[in-house]
């Protein structure tokens, strides 16, 4: 059953979805395998087209995946999934012979569903799903494990995200997770609106 609160961001919205700097989770999909992982290091890049970097571990089951798909999507999770989260930041996709993956969506219990345009699944529950279209740079890859996406579809929970902003007001249970260190996050917090100040009016020069 399609999640009545998920509605479609418009792609020059979707860098808002992690511009407030939340954890996601990592999902790819290939040869009938499929894996999530935890990220920390994730950030917008760009607006149009939208762009995404996230930083992936060699040693990582979701890596290898995306590698070989070419596709994968990030999703914010909530305070809600925070356990969730934890566990998929520190448990492993890959098996003893490091050429088949776990399936930890199946491992844990958790549903996913079909995306609009890759084949990465998208975990339930999240507040935000971005799906991406790899743009190899094999160099940086291999020597900062960092990977570029190009945003292709965006998804977001209408109850906190709306006209392209965040507002978690009475849904503390959807508030997104920034993880500082060994299991301890921050939730986002509550909104303002700032506005630039004026100038200081320039001193006269005396005599």
């Amino acid at each position: 059953m399609t999640d009545p609160n998920r509605r479609i961001v418009p792609l020059d919205k979707a860098y808002r979805l992690l511009n407030h700097g939340p954890t996601v989770l990592v999902s790819a999909a290939h040869g009938g395998q499929r894996n999530i992982m935890a990220a920390a290091w994730a950030m917008p890049l760009d607006f149009s087209p939208p762009k995404v970097a996230v930083v992936l571990d060699k040693s990582t089951w979701t890596r290898k995946l995306i590698e070989a798909s070419g596709t994968f999507a990030l999703q914010v999770p909530t305070h809600a999934q925070a356990d969730l989260t934890e566990t998929f930041g520190s448990s492993s996709g890959l098996a003893l012979t490091q050429d088949e993956g776990i399936d930890k969506f199946a491992a844990y219990g958790v549903g996913a569903f079909a995306g609009e345009a890759t084949s990465a699944p998208l975990l339930e529950g999240c507040v935000a799903w971005l799906e991406c279209r790899l743009l190899p740079e094999p160099a940086i890859q291999e020597r900062y494990d960092l990977f570029l996406g190009e945003v292709v579809a965006a998804q977001a929970d209408a109850r906190v995200f709306a006209d392209g902003r965040w507002n978690f007001e009475g849904h503390d249970e959807l508030r997104t997770l920034h993880h500082v260190a060994g299991g301890h996050f921050i939730l986002a917090g509550d909104a303002i609106d700032a506005h630039a100040l004026p100038r200081a009016p320039r001193l006269k020069e005396s005599g």
